[in-house]
């Protein structure tokens, strides 16, 4: 098991490492960014997203999360060509079709939800862009099943650069504004079709499978409608503040909020492209709830730093990198980031049900939160604005992380260290409340300082209230003695240690 500990460290910093370079750079770019594209344009682009969002679980039917589960049940090549050419096949002739449809009814889409029919090529591209990458997950699928953790994050890095580098080019240089970001999209996601080409001649074969397809179908389809209620949380609320007529700065202005309240996602996502092939794979293993509860405990910590954290410098990075025009979705940011942590709550103890294939209860907790959501974007936003419908995002991913973690108890109990994970958010949210009392002073200053008290603040207060426990600190310590001692420690050798300190 500790083998298996240090394999999901390494692999989260494998993950991790190239998305987070990419997207801070992408995060320090708004400032041009900014510089050429309107609050407008941003209203667009988020719509646009919304209807990306959704078109991708149509896309996907589920079967993208029942390939992962059901290559553990192949046991040996062909059966694994078998279940990805049946996959393949059924996605290439049901998505076929309803690409023609969704490009016939674009025109009359555009103008219904971007109240203009001069947005309909920028839709038809999307719909297009979205019909092509929901076949990406196969080969990505494969390399995060066979610990090819490199490669897999080699491609993701690719795949964010070039977007970038396009995206600049296409805005910046050529002046091409939204179109640009549409267009970058699409042009590297053939570029990675092409990339990945090797994998797919690998995996698919002139076979096809009707048990295979049931199997998958069977576990995916369930996960439809939870996709679909987990996106009207993360795209409802623009939608309804569209549909309640809300001018396209102000939801352009909410669409910045959220894209930075959503930077701690960027680890989360990280940690969940290690996390699935862990648990599948430990789960068979004695001992494996206590390591669960461990994992899920530190996880907690770093997501309740990152909110703290990034809640209390967010009136500061919003004004340091957007030169102070979005100032005003601080509060966004904070919330938003409140609702990342709540569900990488889910992400941690919602396990048991993909473990024991009970996938048909995820819908159940999901479908409660985008009913809580929009009810409270609703009743929110004519009253509050942007901030209502922050505030609903909140509270929708905490009914639904707290839905879904009574019914994974119920078909795979974890003994979770309650004790520790309550001291971790009350330190966390006493740390932001001293760093948001800080006085006010220049962007650059206040992110330094306010990030810094969160950070001060919540270890001391971690450390008096004993949440850190002897082995741990002596794990910490002998990592920081070898560094010093004897030479600086490699990143193989730093990961290892991570996952002695986990376990």
């Amino acid at each position: 098991m500790r083998q298996k500990l240090h394999k999901l460290s390494k692999n989260f910093a494998i993950y991790g490492a190239g998305d987070v370079a990419i997207q801070a750079v992408n995060v320090l770019l708004l400032s041009v960014y900014v510089q050429y594209l309107t609050k407008a344009d941003y209203g667009i682009l988020a719509l646009l997203g919304s209807v990306e969002a959704i078109a991708k679980l149509f896309f996907r039917w589920g079967v993208d999360g029942a390939y992962m589960r059901l290559w553990y049940d192949c046991e040996d090549t062909p059966s694994q060509q078998r279940l990805s050419s049946t996959l393949f096949f059924f996605l290439l002739a049901v998505n076929g079709i309803l690409l023609i449809v969704s490009l016939i009814a674009a025109p009359f889409a555009s103008a219904w939800l971007l109240a203009d029919s001069k947005y309909t090529l920028a839709l038809q591209l999307v719909l297009l862009n979205t019909f092509a990458i929901g076949f990406t997950f196969i080969p990505f699928h494969v390399l995060r099943i066979e610990n090819k953790s490199r490669e897999f994050s080699a491609l993701a890095f690719a795949r964010s650069a070039a977007t970038l580098i396009l995206r600049i080019f296409l805005i910046v240089g050529l002046g091409y504004g939204l179109m640009g970001v549409v267009i970058a999209d699409i042009l590297v996601t053939a570029a990675m079709l092409a990339v990945t080409f090797r994998l797919f001649a690998r995996l698919i074969r002139p076979v096809f499978s009707r048990s295979m397809l049931r199997d998958a179908l069977s576990f995916g389809l369930p996960r439809v409608p939870h996709g679909f209620a987990l996106q009207v949380m993360s795209v409802g609320d623009r939608l309804v503040m569209k549909f309640l007529q809300t001018p396209l700065d102000a939801i352009g202005m909410y669409s910045i909020g959220v894209s930075f309240g959503l930077i701690p996602k960027i680890a989360l996502g990280a940690f969940e492209y290690a996390w699935a092939p862990f648990y599948y794979a430990a789960s068979r293993e004695t001992g494996a709830g206590r390591v669960f509860s461990r994992v899920t405990t530190y996880g907690i910590a770093a997501l309740a730093l990152m909110t703290a954290g990034l809640a209390a410098i967010a009136r500061d990075l919003l004004n340091l990198v957007t030169h102070g025009q979005y100032g005003g979705a601080a509060g966004v940011v904070a919330w938003t980031a409140v609702g990342v942590f709540f569900y990488g709550i889910y992400l941690l103890t919602s396990i048991g049900l993909n473990i024991t294939k009970n996938t048909r209860y995820y819908p159940v907790s999901t479908a409660i939160g985008a009913g809580v959501n929009l009810a409270l974007n609703i009743w929110l936003i004519p009253r509050y604005g942007m901030i209502g419908a922050a505030w609903a995002t909140g509270a929708a991913y905490a009914v639904q992380a707290a839905i879904a973690f009574v019914l994974s108890q119920r078909h795979y109990p974890v003994s979770y260290e309650h004790g520790r994970v309550a001291r971790v958010i009350a330190s966390a949210f006493a740390a932001y409340l001293l760093a948001v009392a800080l006085p006010a002073m220049a962007p650059l200053a206040g992110l330094l300082a306010r990030g810094t008290t969160v950070a001060l603040t919540m270890v001391v207060l971690l450390w008096v209230t004993q949440f850190f426990r002897g082995e741990e600190l002596r794990a910490l310590n002998a990592i920081r003695l070898r560094a010093v001692a004897v030479k600086p420690a490699s990143p193989h050798e730093s990961i290892e240690k991570a996952g002695e300190i986990i376990e």
